[in-house]
């Protein structure tokens, strides 16, 4: 009698394979954000909370990942120290930035599966970049996402928008409503676009936009006229 041989499964799951998805925008302003992200290296995407720019930004962006059409995604925060800088944290990177990038890496996470996130981390697919090593750096074939960037000074803009390498895109996305600076680097860099006339698309996004909530809508009417009064 011929003996059988068991062949064991590999206890190892089989990476799953993403395709890209179809984002389906709920305004006009959402629309052209993603339209904007498929066709231009450098992206500016501005407007209050609730309105959807860390959503469409990380999917397109995800889109693009999956597709093969970028190598990797760097997420990149402004971090305001409370009371803590970020050399104080413990851990490595990504446990020090974590808190600042939670917003972003919750959506990535959504898209692509906690698993999948965990595994393209891990690869190098997914990096957190601290600003404090940003000048030097060359980023090729890579996707970057710039979240709150209201909070960055026009020198940190300036760093980050020059190292965009080939194949590269980058998104920058603020609310000025919500700077913790004195001086926002990207309305300035907003005003450099505007007078110099580059071919940078800057995405606008308005109170009529909040797809948050009506009550986010109503507060944010609120807090604009109370600041303005």
């Amino acid at each position: 009698m011929t003996k059988r041989t068991r062949v064991r499964s590999s206890s190892t799951p089989k990476p799953l394979v993403q395709k890209a998805v179809h984002i389906q925008p709920k305004t006009e302003n959402q629309d052209r954000l993603i339209r904007a992200i498929e066709r231009n290296q450098l992206v500016v995407t501005i407007g209050p909370a609730g309105v959807g720019k860390t959503y469409c930004a990380v999917n397109a962006a995800v889109n693009l990942l999956v597709q093969g059409k970028a190598k990797k995604l760097v997420l990149v925060r402004a971090n305001i120290p409370t009371g803590k800088t970020l050399g104080s944290f413990p851990g490595d990177i990504y446990d020090k930035l974590g808190p600042w990038l939670a917003p972003m890496t919750s959506e990535i996470k959504k898209r692509l599966g906690a698993n999948d996130y965990d595994a393209k981390r891990h690869s190098g697919q997914i990096e957190f970049h601290p600003l404090e090593t940003i000048r030097g750096a060359s980023f090729e074939d890579t996707v970057i996402l710039v979240d709150e960037s209201q909070n960055l000074t026009y020198e940190e803009v300036k760093a980050i928008t020059t190292r965009i390498g080939e194949g590269s895109k980058m998104i920058l996305m603020g609310d000025p409503m919500q700077k913790d600076t004195r001086e926002s680097g990207l309305v300035v860099f907003k005003q450099v676009i505007n007078k110099y006339r580059l071919d940078i698309p800057i995405i606008e996004f308005k109170v009529e936009d909040i797809v948050r909530s009506d009550l986010v809508a109503d507060l944010v009417k609120a807090y604009m006229k109370f600041e303005e009064n």
